[in-house]
C-alpha cells in the first residue's frame, strides 16, 4: 500500500493505491517511474503538462502515523530530456530540506521517513528541481504543500484549577457573572478543538441542586431561574461547583479535564440615590467628585449614561464625577442612570437613577434685540410718537432678581432740559419716543440705550442696545438709468417675438418706496413699433422686448398694439407692426428710452440720466442643413466584400445648400462615405463581424459654405449571415440556359442593372419569387449578396420552352417586379444545350438570291451604257474639228 496523488482538481488529493498496482507500474518501461539508464531515449512531455505539473501540489499526511516507513506521498511527473540529473529536493528559500522528506530518485516518488507531530509543525513548504551537477536547473522548481492532518492527541486545560467568584443577591437570571476560560492545543476549526463545558456538581445542594447554569460553548457561569428565586434564603457559606470541560464538541469521546468553582453570596448594596443640587459654574479641580454607586458582586464594569448629554462620568470604582462647570442656561437639570455590567456588557440589575439639579447666579446679562434695519421717520413727525420699543432678554432665572431689566438712553445727550430732548425711553417698558427737539430731513441717528439687570441695582450686568432712527425724504428725486449706453447687442433675424433683448436698471434717491415707483416708455426708435417695454413699478429694473402682441389702432396709418395687464400690478406695453427683424430692412436698431416719477415731482425736473440708448445689430440667419432621415439602417452580409454600396445619405431638401459629408466613430474602419455624394460603401471585407451583431456608427453633414452649421444622424448596420455558395463550379458564368433534367447550374439575377427602374436605387437589395404558385413550385431563388440572387430549377423535369419568371425586388420601402426570361433545354452529356436546327436568322432565300442577281445585272447594263455614251460623243466631237487644229503627232 503506498499514496499516489491524483490530478483531479487544481489542489491534488492523497489516495491510496493497492502494492500490486505499483508493481505493474514498474514492470512497464513507459512507466514514469522506471529508472533512466544512460544512453536510453526518453519521451518528452507535451508542454501543456509541464506548465500544469509546475502549479503547487498539495497533499495531506496523517498525524502520528503508525504505518510502515518510508511513507510514499505522489509521484512527480519528472521530464526527462536526454541529459542525465539529479533530483534536488529543498524547502521553501531554496535551501537543502532537513527533516522527515526524501525524493526517490529511481521512481520519482516524494517519501516521509518519520512520524509527523502537527503541533510542533503544520505545514512544510517544499521545492522539487531537476538539476546537472553542475547546479543548472533542468526543471522545476515544483511547489509541494504538505499539510499534516492533526488528531486528537492534545487534552484541553482549564486556566485555572480554582476560580473564586463573589455573586451580589439581587442578580438577574441568565447574566454571566464568571468565564471559564481553557484551551486545546490540536488544530482550531476542527472538532479536535471544539469545547464544552458542563457542571458536574454542586455543593451544597439547598436550597435547590441547580442555583446556576453554565454556557456549554462560552463558558458563561450564571444564576438559574430556580437559583435567582432562591437566592435571597442561600446559605451564607460559599458554594463549590465542580466542572468540566471536554474536547470533540457534542461526541461522547474525546478528553476531559475538571476545575472548582468557589461563589461567594454577599449582600445586595445597590440602593437608590437621592436627588443632588450642583451650583453652576462651580470653580474647583474637576473631575469634581459628586457621589459613589456599588455592586458588591465581582466582575463588574460600571456604565454610565446622562439625558440629556451631560459632562458625566463613572470610574471603575463606581465613584460619580462632573467633568466640567455646569451652565444652567444651557441645561437646567439632568438625569443620570449608572449599570453594573458584567465583562460582555450585560446588566447585573436595573440601573441606578440620580436627579441632578442645576442652581442660577447671576452670570448672563441681558441681551439686546440685533441690530435690525433703520427705523424711518418722517420729518415733522409730532413729539411723543414711537420710535420703536426694546425688549432685552435675560438668560437667567425667569421672575428672580437676575432677570429684572430696565432701561436708560445714554446718547444722544438732552439739551437744555427734558423738553429739547430729540428721543426719550420708558424706564420699564423699553418704549423709545420723540421728543420736543424737531428732526432734520434726511438724518441718521445712533440711539444708544443701557438695559439693567437686578432693576438697576449694585452689582448688576449690563448691555448697551442700538437703535438706528432715519429720517426719511418727500419726492425731490427724479429717477435715473445706471447705464446710457447699451449694446451693440445681436440678434438673429429669425427671432421669436418676445424675446428679451436687454434688462436697463434705474434708481431713485429717495427713500419713500412710493417715491420709487417708476414709469418707463420708448422716446424714439428707428422703426417705430418693433420693440417694447416690460417691468415691474417697484422694481426698478425694465425689460426691452420683441414686440409679440398687434392689434390695429384706428385713426393711424401704421399697425400698432397696447397691452396693459395689470395682474400684481404689473404694467406690460406693447407696440409692434406686422413683421419680424429683417436683416435687408435694417440691419441695426437704436431705442431710446425714458424713465419718469409715478408720484409727483417736488424740485428740479428730470436730468439727461432719466434717458438710456440700446443699440441692437441684426444677424443674417441660415438655417442649419437636414438629411432626409432622423436614423439610417443598413443590413450587410458578413461576406461582402470591399466597395460594396449600402444606401445614400441625402438632404431633406434637393435644392438646399450644398453638404458635405463623412463619418464619426467608425472604429473598425469598415465604412466610407463620399463626401459630396453621401454613397456610403464598405472599404474592406467585414472581417471579425458576425451574424446578428449591430454596428453604430454617426453621420456628419456639414454647410459647404458654413462648416459652423452641421448635423448628425446616427447609422445603424446590421450584420446577416453569409449565404452559402451555389453549387457551381469555381468560376460559375452567368447563363440564361437551364437543362432538364435538372443540372447544377442557374441564372445570377443582377438587381440595379436588369431593370433602368433599379438603377436609382442603392443596395442591400431583397429577391423573392413572384406570388404565382407555379412559379414558386417550378423555380427557387437564392440570394448570394445585397444586389445579386441565383435562379435555378426547383423540380427534376420541367418541359423545354422559354420562360419568364417574375422576381420581385424590394429596397427599403419600394419594390419591383422584374422578369427574368429563361430558356429551359435539353442538355448532352457535356452539359450543352441541345437546340433543334431551323432557319437561321439573317439567313438569304431564293427570292432574295434571284432579287440580288437581276439587281447585279441591272447595275452592270447601266454602267456598260454609261461608258458607251461617253465613248461615242467625245469621238464625234473629234471628226467635228478642223485638220489644222489636229495637234500633230510625235514620229517615234
Amino acid at each position: 500500500m503506498g499514496w499516489i496523488l491524483t490530478a483531479v482538481s487544481p489542489r491534488p488529493v492523497l489516495t491510496m493505491v493497492p502494492a500490486w498496482l505499483w508493481l505493474l507500474c514498474f514492470s512497464i518501461p513507459q512507466c514514469p517511474g522506471r529508472r533512466i539508464e544512460p544512453g536510453d531515449k526518453v519521451r518528452i512531455l507535451p508542454q501543456a503538462v509541464l506548465e500544469a505539473q509546475l502549479a503547487e501540489l498539495s497533499v495531506e499526511v496523517p498525524e502520528n502515523y503508525g504505518g510502515n516507513f518510508p511513507l510514499y506521498l505522489m509521484k512527480l511527473l519528472l521530464p526527462r530530456e536526454g541529459a542525465e540529473g539529479q533530483i534536488v529536493l529543498s524547502g521553501d528559500s531554496g535551501k537543502e530540506a532537513e527533516g522527515p522528506f526524501a525524493m526517490d530518485p529511481d521512481s520519482g516518488f516524494l517519501l516521509v521517513t518519520r512520524a509527523l507531530d502537527r503541533e510542533e509543525q503544520a505545514e512544510y513548504q517544499l521545492q522539487v528541481t531537476l538539476e546537472t551537477e553542475d547546479g543548472r536547473v533542468l526543471w522545476g522548481p515544483q511547489p509541494v504543500l504538505v499539510h499534516v492532518k492533526d488528531e486528537n492527541d492534545q487534552v484541553p486545560h482549564f486556566s485555572q484549577a480554582i476560580y473564586r467568584a463573589q455573586l451580589s443577591q439581587g442578580t438577574r437570571p441568565g447574566i454571566p457573572f464568571l468565564f471559564l476560560e481553557a484551551s486545546d492545543q490540536d488544530e482550531p476549526g476542527t472538532a479536535n478543538s471544539d469545547l464544552r463545558f458542563h457542571i458536574l456538581s454542586q455543593a451544597p445542594a439547598q436550597p435547590s441542586p441547580d442555583m446556576f447554569q453554565l454556557e456549554p460553548r462560552l463558558g458563561a457561569l450564571a444564576l438559574s431561574p430556580k437559583g435567582s428565586t432562591s437566592l435571597d434564603h442561600a446559605l451564607e457559606g460559599p458554594y463549590q461547583l465542580l466542572v468540566q470541560v471536554k474536547d470533540m464538541g457534542d461526541q461522547a469521546s474525546g478528553h476531559q479535564a475538571t476545575a472548582t468553582v468557589e461563589v461567594s453570596i454577599v449582600k445586595s448594596t445597590w440602593v437608590p440615590l437621592e436627588p443632588m443640587h450642583l451650583a453652576e459654574n462651580l470653580r474647583v479641580l474637576y473631575p469634581h467628585h459628586i457621589a459613589q454607586v456599588h455592586w458588591s458582586g465581582s466582575d463588574v464594569h460600571y456604565h454610565l449614561e446622562s439625558h440629556p448629554l451631560g459632562p458625566f462620568d463613572v470610574d471603575a470604582e463606581g465613584n460619580l464625577y462632573v467633568t466640567r462647570e455646569l451652565d444652567r442656561e444651557a441645561q437646567a437639570e439632568y438625569l443620570l442612570q449608572v449599570w453594573a455590567q458584567n465583562s460582555r456588557g450585560e446588566d447585573y440589575a436595573a440601573p441606578l437613577e440620580l436627579h441632578v439639579l442645576v442652581m442660577d447666579e447671576n452670570d448672563n446679562p441681558p441681551v439686546c434685540p440685533p441690530r435690525g434695519p433703520a427705523v424711518s421717520i418722517p420729518e415733522l413727525s409730532l413729539p411723543g410718537t414711537e420710535v420703536t420699543r426694546l425688549s432685552a432678554e435675560d438668560a437667567d432665572a425667569p421672575s428672580s432678581p437676575n432677570s429684572h431689566i430696565v432701561y436708560q438712553l445714554l446718547s444722544p445727550e438732552p439739551e437744555n432740559g427734558v423738553e429739547r430732548r430729540a428721543f426719550q425711553v420708558e424706564t420699564t417698558s423699553g418704549s423709545v419716543t420723540l421728543g420736543g427737539l424737531p428732526l432734520r430731513a434726511g438724518q441718521d441717528i445712533l440711539l444708544l440705550v443701557l438695559a439693567m439687570d437686578l432693576a438697576g441695582a449694585e452689582g448688576g450686568l449690563s448691555s448697551t442696545c442700538e437703535v438706528e432712527v432715519t429720517v426719511t425724504d418727500i419726492n425731490d428725486h427724479a429717477p435715473e438709468f445706471t447705464t446710457s449706453q447699451i449694446g451693440p447687442i445681436s440678434l438673429p433675424e429669425d427671432v421669436e417675438p418676445g424675446t428679451l433683448v436687454a434688462t436697463l436698471t434705474a434708481t431713485d434717491a429717495d427713500l419713500e418706496p412710493a417715491f420709487r415707483l417708476m414709469d418707463f416708455a420708448i422716446e424714439r426708435e428707428d422703426r417705430e413699433g418693433t420693440f417694447g417695454l416690460d417691468w415691474e413699478p417697484d422694481s426698478g429694473h425694465v425689460q426691452l422686448r420683441l414686440c409679440k402682441v398687434r392689434a390695429e389702432v384706428a385713426g393711424k396709418g401704421a399697425h400698432t398694439c397696447m397691452h396693459v395687464c395689470l395682474a400684481h400690478a404689473r404694467i406690460v406695453t406693447w407696440a409692434s407692426r406686422f413683421q419680424n427683424l429683417s436683416y435687408e430692412a435694417a440691419p441695426s436698431h437704436e431705442v431710446v428710452m425714458v424713465v419718469r416719477s409715478v408720484a409727483e415731482l417736488r424740485g428740479p425736473g428730470p436730468g439727461p440720466g432719466a434717458t438710456a440708448t440700446v443699440t441692437v445689430l441684426v444677424e443674417r440667419v441660415i438655417p442649419p442643413p437636414k438629411l432626409d432621415q432622423e436614423s439610417y439602417e443598413a443590413s450587410v452580409p458578413i461576406s461582402a466584400p470591399a466597395g460594396s454600396l449600402l444606401l445614400t445619405v441625402r438632404p431633406s431638401d434637393l435644392m438646399s445648400r450644398p453638404l458635405r459629408f463623412s463619418l464619426v466613430n467608425d472604429s473598425e474602419g469598415w465604412l466610407c462615405i463620399e463626401k459630396v455624394s453621401g454613397q456610403v460603401h464598405t472599404t474592406q471585407s467585414l472581417q471579425g463581424a458576425q451574424p446578428g451583431d449591430i454596428y453604430t456608427v454617426f453621420v456628419e453633414a456639414q454647410d459647404a459654405d458654413e462648416p459652423r452649421l452641421s448635423t448628425s444622424a446616427p447609422l445603424v448596420i446590421h450584420f446577416l449571415k453569409a449565404p452559402p455558395a451555389p453549387a457551381l463550379t469555381s468560376a460559375p458564368v452567368p447563363s440564361r440556359y437551364l437543362c432538364t433534367p435538372r443540372q447544377d447550374h442557374g441564372v445570377i439575377v443582377s438587381g440595379p442593372s436588369e431593370d433602368p427602374e433599379l438603377a436609382s436605387g442603392h443596395g442591400p437589395y431583397s429577391f423573392a419569387l413572384g406570388p404565382n404558385p407555379t412559379v414558386q413550385r417550378d423555380w427557387r431563388l437564392q440570394t448570394l449578396n445585397g444586389s445579386h440572387a441565383y435562379l435555378t430549377l426547383a423540380l427534376h423535369w420541367v418541359e423545354p420552352r422559354e420562360y419568364t419568371v417574375p422576381v420581385v425586388v424590394s429596397h427599403n420601402a419600394q419594390r419591383w417586379q422584374l422578369p427574368v426570361r429563361v430558356i429551359v433545354c435539353r442538355c448532352n452529356v457535356e452539359g450543352q444545350c441541345m437546340r433543334k436546327v431551323g432557319r437561321m436568322k439573317g439567313m438569304p432565300t431564293k427570292l432574295s438570291a434571284v432579287g440580288i442577281l437581276v439587281g447585279t445585272l441591272v447595275a452592270i447594263g447601266i454602267f456598260l451604257i454609261l461608258i458607251f455614251t461617253h465613248w461615242t460623243l467625245s469621238r464625234k466631237k473629234d471628226l467635228d474639228q478642223p485638220a489644222d487644229s489636229v495637234p500633230l503627232k510625235a514620229t517615234v
